[in-house]
């Protein structure tokens, strides 16, 4: 049966008419969905109750349910979610001065093979739905009774590599007759799959960019990310300046520092030549350690350092807040520790 999570607005309303039904009822329907916390057709109490069955043998309505919750000490919360189908996702909610923001997952599992990513080594199921990607918003909404203000897609997966649903995704997200998160608080966070930024660019969406960068050489990042195989950092910087053209959006860096690997002088004034004139930002990522992985978090001191020389060089450079790590908040980790005790 049809998830009515995975439609948009306007695609709800194509499906409506197919059904014999005024398009002003798929808003009333959209608005039931994205702005109370209702679970069933039955509760639309402004519907007739015709018009409820006939939902109710046109559509489902994903919900999923809660397999395990964790909370930080610094009120980091990280879900793992049933998707219905003997699959599981993570989901984590985390308290920021500017509002909640939601790290969402796009994939089951993740093809990219990233050596520093948890999500490594967990076996590519399928593509999240549009309706998937929307519920894990609604799923955290309901069980905190809380409205989320930002939506991040850096959870399990590769957003680009599940383009369409993602792209559809958002559009329910910012829909202003329903969860209305703007635009500009939601970022795409993508390991380099360069046609799909170029593709992005078009959408003109006024998203938040995020670049999984982590290496100022082929040879480092190819080691790091095999997707530098297919579209290495020439490659990967065109598409990047093409993206900053297009739409006047400042791009984030994301650089992940390991230690003896990325994290010195030399890395940092390749950076620098690297970003050089571009509208952008860096975001420097104390890597987390996984199971079996061969990389580890660089110093403290070393971080400040290389945070400072960008800097000192013009390139805004921030160091990311470590959350969660009490809970194994790195993308996957979870998963990983609930599929091992199966």
């Amino acid at each position: 049966m049809k998830n009515i999570k995975d439609y948009n607005l306007e695609e709800l309303k194509q499906e409506f008419i197919k059904i014999g039904e005024k398009p002003y009822r798929a808003e009333q329907v959209f608005k039931w969905l994205y702005t109370t916390n209702i679970t069933t057709f039955d509760e639309m109490t402004n519907l007739s109750i015709e018009l409820r069955e006939k939902l109710k043998q046109e559509f489902s309505i994903c919900v999923f349910n809660i397999i395990k919750k964790q909370e930080s000490i610094d009120g980091t919360k990280k879900y793992l979610f049933d998707v219905l189908d003997g699959n599981a996702i993570e989901t984590v909610l985390m308290e920021y001065k500017h509002g909640k923001t939601l790290c969402v997952s796009s994939q089951i599992g993740c093809k990219m093979g990233c050596k520093f990513c948890a999500s490594t080594g967990i076996k590519f199921a399928r593509n999240l739905t549009s309706g998937e990607i929307v519920e894990q918003v609604l799923a955290v909404q309901r069980d905190e009774n809380i409205k989320i203000s930002n939506i991040v897609f850096m959870g399990i997966g590769e957003p680009l590599d599940n383009y369409e649903n993602v792209i559809n995704a958002i559009k329910i997200l910012n829909n202003q007759k329903g969860l209305s998160i703007g635009a500009r608080h939601i970022s795409i966070s993508t390991s380099g799959i360069v046609p799909k930024i170029y593709k992005l660019a078009e959408e003109n969406l006024q998203c938040t960019l995020s670049i999984s960068l982590h290496a100022t050489t082929d040879k480092k990042r190819s080691a790091l990310m095999p997707i530098n195989d297919a579209y290495n950092i020439e490659e990967l910087m065109k598409a990047c300046k093409y993206y900053i053209e297009k739409t006047n959006r400042r791009i984030s860096f994301e650089y992940a520092l390991a230690k003896d690997n990325n994290d010195n002088l030399e890395d940092a004034k390749e950076l620098v030549k690297l970003l050089k004139g571009m509208l952008c930002h860096v975001n420097l990522i104390p890597i987390n350690k996984i199971e079996n992985g061969a990389y580890t978090k660089s110093s403290n001191e070393n971080i400040i350092k290389f945070r400072d020389y960008l800097n000192e060089k013009g390139i805004v450079a921030t160091i990311r807040r470590e959350l969660g790590s009490d809970i194994d908040a790195a993308c996957g980790q979870l998963r990983r520790k609930n599929l091992k005790n199966e």
